[in-house]
């Protein structure tokens, strides 16, 4: 049976490449989300709880999610930055 299309609401865990860990699925961003996402990485770098609460709440997303999404978004900048 082939695999369903990885979405939002998916929350179904699926076993990982190798098999060996079980594994959620790739959050699969909106294109208005990332925009609103990425708007708000160029006001500020780091939310605090309450404007991480308020961010996914206004978006459709788990603070967790936003967390992440923060949290990779800052790895790539420096990352970009570092390499000039």
């Amino acid at each position: 049976e082939p695999e369903k299309p990885l979405t939002v609401s998916n929350v179904e865990l699926r076993l990982g490449g190798k098999g060996k860990k079980l594994r959620k699925p790739r959050t699969i961003y909106s294109s208005l989300q990332l925009q609103a996402l990425n708007q708000r990485f160029q006001q500020t770098q780091y939310l605090a709880l309450p404007e991480r609460a308020e961010l996914a709440a206004q978006l459709g997303l788990t603070q967790t999610q936003v967390k992440i999404w923060f949290q990779n978004k800052r790895s790539k900048y420096k990352k970009i930055m570092k390499q000039g």
